[in-house]
Formats: structure tokens, sequence, C-alpha cells
């Protein structure tokens, strides 16, 4: 194994934050807002919690914390990041992993775009877990994956893979997924940035979220901070925590982040501590969950030493 599971699941969460941190720091006009984060931890806090997912548990979570779920409001990097605790959690199995993104894309009256974006990401987090993600044949598995649809994203991925074999440089794909406005050319573009800098989770990232102010005129129709989020995602899941530059965590620092912006850096370690806990059943939320303040995260006794990590469910309490 390259990187233990751990590792992976801490740099799919975190690179996705930090995507959202580094498109700001680009002085990107479209803000993702600070609820994105939020709903993360929410969902990783009610499978913590439960075991299982239960969207109904969620949202009654997300009801309390007056998050913002509006299907025309920016609907696309959050139910990616809705999903992705999900997506960890059921990694092992794609069928299983398929029911449950669908039974979480409900939330969102089962947009089209939305599902075929979500599926695809999930699918490539999924691959980077069990270390069977391939450059030349992912995109022709996230097309079957998504099977019949009614969006232009086969279409989109079609064209990306093609890109890709050319080798085409970043001003070039921009370009091509820019000509008009279409969700599925974001969801594009992030899988370019992550395939074509697969080793490079910062570059992938840097790349993601870089706009030449004079190309702009010809790329405006490209949602950078929804590109470079999913970028995070992948890449943070490929090349885990370690391919994290040290200076980048330090972001997600209480100290560096506006009251009430975002998760930081403990937080979201703490959570795919627990959330991996729970998925190789090494983990009794029954025994160890405690909740902290209200603005916290789920913390656990002694779990910060336990290292030992299996197939889901196989460790069980002994008696």
């Amino acid at each position: 194994m390259r990187y233990p599971l751990i590792n992976r699941y801490k740099g799919a969460l975190l690179g996705a934050l930090l995507g959202e941190v580094v498109a700001k720091d680009a002085e990107q006009q479209d803000e993702l807002g600070s609820d994105i984060s939020k709903i993360a931890v929410l969902v990783a806090k009610s499978l913590i919690e439960l075991g299982k997912l239960d969207p109904e548990n969620w949202l009654e979570r997300h009801q309390t914390k007056s998050l913002h779920l509006d299907i025309t409001d920016g609907v696309l990097p959050k139910a990616i990041i809705a999903t992705l605790p999900v997506a960890l959690f059921f990694h092992e199995n794609t069928t299983n992993l398929r029911q449950n993104l669908l039974y979480m894309l409900q939330i969102w009256d089962d947009d089209p775009v939305v599902r075929d974006g979500t599926l695809a990401v999930g699918y490539a987090i999924a691959k980077s877990l069990t270390e069977k993600l391939y450059p030349h044949t992912i995109i022709p598995e996230i097309i079957a994956f998504i099977g019949e649809t009614p969006t232009l994203l086969p279409q989109k991925f079609l064209k990306l893979n093609n890109l890709l074999a050319q080798r085409v440089g970043l001003e070039t794909a921009q370009a091509e997924f820019s000509r008009e406005e279409e969700p599925s050319n974001v969801i594009a573009m992030a899988f370019y940035c992550f395939l074509s800098t697969l080793e490079d989770l910062r570059l992938a990232v840097l790349r993601a979220s870089h706009t030449d102010h004079t190309w702009r005129g010809e790329i405006g129709n490209l949602d950078f901070p929804t590109t470079s989020v999913i970028t995070g995602a992948l890449s943070g899941a490929y090349n885990s925590i370690v391919g994290i530059p040290v200076k980048w965590r330090a972001l997600l620092c209480p100290t560096n982040l506006a009251t009430g912006e975002l998760t930081n850096f403990s937080q979201v370690l703490e959570l795919a501590d627990a959330l991996v806990a729970v998925w190789s059943g090494v983990y009794d939320p029954a025994l160890h969950l405690k909740k902290y303040q209200e603005d916290g995260c789920v913390r656990y006794e002694e779990q910060a030493q336990l290292c030992v990590f299996a197939s889901p469910r196989v460790i069980r309490k002994a008696g």
C-alpha cells in the first residue's frame, strides 16, 4: 500500500477545503461560501454517530445550523462536498458507493448534472482509496459508472481524454471547456487539472484556480473556485495528506481563518480518524463519542492512539 487509508481520507477532506482557500486567495469573486466545509463536517458526524448514511438525520443537523442548500445557489460544489464523506465511507464497493451517493443526492431532487458530477468524483476518489486509479482507463470507467444520462458530461469526458492524450497545456484546456457556461465543463476541467498533474497536489490546485487576466474574457464561463475544490478533493485522495505542503496546512489553522469561516485543520483530522475507525469496525460511537462545543468537532477518547485498520466491520470489540 502506497499510503495508509487514513492518510488518503485526510488528504481528500483537507484537499477540498484547501481548494476553497486557494481559490479565495487567488481573488476569485464568486466565493463558494463558508457553508461548504460545515456541510462536510455535518455529513461526517452523522456517518460517525450512526455508522450508516441517513439523509434525514443529516438534514436535521443542517437545519439547526441554518445552512443553505438552495438548488440555485452553488449546488454543485455543495453536493460534491456533502457527498465526499459518503464516497470515503463506501469506497470499497462500487455498487454500494453508487447506491449511497444517489440516496444522498435526493436532497437536491436528483439534478442530472449534480448527479453525474458527484458520481464521477465519488468513483475517482474510491479508486484512489483502493489504489486502482489508472490514468489511461479512469475516464472510460467513470463514463461507464455514470451510465445512461441526458447530460453532456460523458461527451466532455471523451473530449478530456483526447486532450490528455495530446498533452495539451492549461490554456488550451481552459479555452476548450469555457466555450459555453455549462456545469459539466467545470467537472471536466477539474479532472484535467488532477490527471495532468497526477503526482503533484499543489500544482494541480494552483492550476485549477489559475486565471490569467489577459484570458479572462475568453475563460469567464469557467467557475474556478468550484474547479479548485473538486481538484483538491481528487488530488488529496490520490496523493494523501503527504502531498499537501506544510505551508498549505497552516492555511487551515484557526489563527489564519476568519471566525466561523472554515473548518480548521485539526477538526478535519479528528473527523477523518473517526470516520476510518467507524468504517473498519474498530470504533464504537456509543462508548467513545463525545460532542465538543457547538462549533467544534466530534472527538473520541483513545482513538488517536489506534493505528489498526481493516476491511469494513472486520475488527470488533471483544465480548
